[in-house]
């Protein structure tokens, strides 16, 4: 029998009725098992909640816990909802369109288990495509390494399925935010000097680009408006000097013209193929 660890993984579904599948069957393929894992409906409104009946009738009531929420009030928010419905010492998030390693939670939890003073730690991610997704794939020397309080001001170090934290820290997803909730999340647990670490290890699979793509990462200009939200609210709570915050956000407009030179690289890019396809 798989052997239980005290993590509850939190998972919030909003309309994916056709994913929710995969990353349930990853969370179930572990070679630990969570302890329990929590599916938040945020809302739905369409078969996503009946496909989340059918998968707890499947796996087992007691350990799949459904939240449902009446209204879509978002990842954040979904996120606390599980949230506060955990009773294990440490919690998980995984999200609808993305899927886990095998060996994830075996590692993390053994990390964070022989490590107390880590609040959050997080590792690496791959994307892959759908017949890659839950392939075996050959793992590293694990080394988890220190996130420096500058670097993460700077950048989010690690996708939200990689996540592990303590589930007794002081600490939230920002409620009712849709865009750069994570990174928000990390800087406050950043700029109340709490150690966050990393292992580059690829242990989330995801199936889409970091941006540019379809889903909230499409939306470039409110995910940069959420990041520059983010430092102002770091600067009230006068965590961090306004000096730093001015850096940070001129650093912060660099990235954001990056990207989009990025995807328009990318538009163009597919634009030319398709005109040689179409001469061919």
């Amino acid at each position: 029998m798989t052997r239980l660890v005290p993590v509850s993984v939190v998972l919030p579904c909003y309309r994916c009725a056709q994913t929710i599948e995969r990353a349930v069957t990853s969370v179930v393929s572990q070679t630990v098992r969570p302890l329990a894992l929590i599916l938040v409906d945020d809302g739905s409104g369409d078969e996503t909640r009946d496909v989340l009946n059918a998968l707890q009738s499947r796996y087992s009531v007691a350990w799949i816990h459904l939240v449902l929420l009446d209204q879509n009030v978002g990842v954040a928010s979904a996120r606390n909802a599980g949230w506060d419905q955990s009773m294990s010492d440490y919690v998980a998030f995984l999200d609808a369109d993305d899927a886990w390693h095998p060996r994830k939670l075996e590692l993390q939890y053994q990390f964070m288990q022989a490590r107390p003073d880590v609040a959050v730690s997080g590792h690496g991610h791959i994307q892959v495509n759908a017949a890659q997704a839950l392939d075996e794939r050959s793992l590293g020397e694990l080394d988890f390494r220190t996130v420096s309080k500058c670097s993460l001001l700077l950048k989010n170090p690690f996708v939200t399925p990689s996540f592990m934290v303590r589930r007794d820290l002081p600490y939230r997803f920002l409620a009712g935010r849709r865009y750069m909730e994570d990174h928000y999340f990390l800087m406050q647990v950043a700029a109340a000097d709490l150690t966050i670490m990393k292992i580059a290890l690829p242990l989330s699979l995801t199936f889409k680009k970091s941006f540019g793509e379809a889903g909230l990462s499409a939306s470039l200009w409110a995910m940069q408006c959420g990041e520059l939200e983010n430092y102002d609210l770091l600067l009230k709570s006068k965590k961090i000097p306004f000096v730093v915050i001015l850096c940070l956000k001129a650093y912060s407009w660099l990235k954001f013209c990056r990207r989009i030179f990025i995807v328009l690289l990318s538009k163009l890019s597919t634009l030319s193929d398709s005109r040689n396809q179409g001469t061919k």
